[in-house]
Formats: C-alpha cells, structure tokens, sequence
C-alpha cells in the first residue's frame, strides 16, 4: 500500500504553517513504511501533479475552519472524487492559493485517480502574518502528527487483511 502524507499551508501566515510543523515532528516520530512524507507548502498544484503517481492513501495536514476551539484536531474522511474527469477547460488558477479541494477537484482533470484521501486538521487561533503558531496550535502538532500516523498505519493493517482474505 503506497501513503503520502502532505503537508500544505503557508508558514508566514501563523497558524496556517501547521502542516509543515506537523511534518517536522513526523521526521522526529518516524513515519510508517512505504510512507512518503512531503511538505507542500503552498505549491498546491505540485500536490496535485504528485498525486498522479497513484496513491492509495493520501493524509493532508492542513489548518481546517470548522468553528471549533483553537487547537483541536479533526480527522476528515475526503468525500469520492468524480467518476469521469471534467471536460471543461482548466480554470485560471493561483497556483500558491490553491485550497485542498481544489487541489484534489485537480487531480482528474489532469487525468489521475484518487486513492482514499484523509484530512488531519487542526483548528487555527491566528491567520495573519507571522511565522510563530498560536499557543493553541503549537501544542495539538504532536498529536496531529499522531494522528496522521496512525490513519496510515489503520490503513496498512487493513491492507494487509484484505491480501490474507484473498489468499
């Protein structure tokens, strides 16, 4: 089972470098096997060009609005993508503000499939320059890096147990 785990979010907007702090303690915990562990950034549109080497399980840490506290961490299960990739032409497109759906929206347009996709969020306090996260957040990095972690690893042990069923 091939995962990548992404981080995206831009490091000089507070809060929003939450993914590329996550990623710094995945190299620090020690990521699961056959994991590739790339920091984005705010290159979503490099995202989406690596996500057509096909991967059957991609983690997105990224800051997520969903109104709650600041620091709390959400695992979101990344709805199916389109059967048929859109025939539209591609839309003009900032390339360095693109947002994880847009990115993934992108991915069969380009003609790639998507394996399953998981979110680990967190709650942002503060989206405004800076280069420092919010008191909050910067103590939720090590559990969400946790938490990526371990939706890979649930993922593999699945994996793993659909091959033995079949054998």
């Amino acid at each position: 089972m091939r995962a990548l785990i992404a981080g995206m979010g831009n490091i000089f907007e507070s809060d929003d470098g939450f993914g590329t702090a996550v990623l710094t303690e995945l190299a620090r915990l020690s990521p699961p096997r056959d994991t590739e562990v790339v920091d984005f950034g705010i290159r979503g549109v490099h995202l989406a060009y690596q996500l057509l080497d096909g991967y059957d399980l991609v983690v997105i840490v990224d800051a997520v609005h969903r109104d709650g506290p600041p620091g709390t961490l959400y695992v979101i299960e990344h709805g199916a993508a389109p059967e048929e990739p859109a025939t539209d032409p591609l839309p003009m497109m900032d390339a360095h503000d693109m947002t994880p759906d847009e990115v993934l929206a992108l991915v069969p347009q380009l003609g790639g499939t998507l394996g399953r996709v998981v979110v680990v969020g967190c709650e942002p306090e503060v989206v405004a320059p800076g280069m420092d996260l919010s008191e909050s957040v910067a103590r939720s990095v090590e559990a969400a890096a946790r938490l990526a972690i371990d939706v890979v690893e649930q993922a593999q042990l699945l994996s793993a147990s659909d091959r033995l069923q079949l054998c």
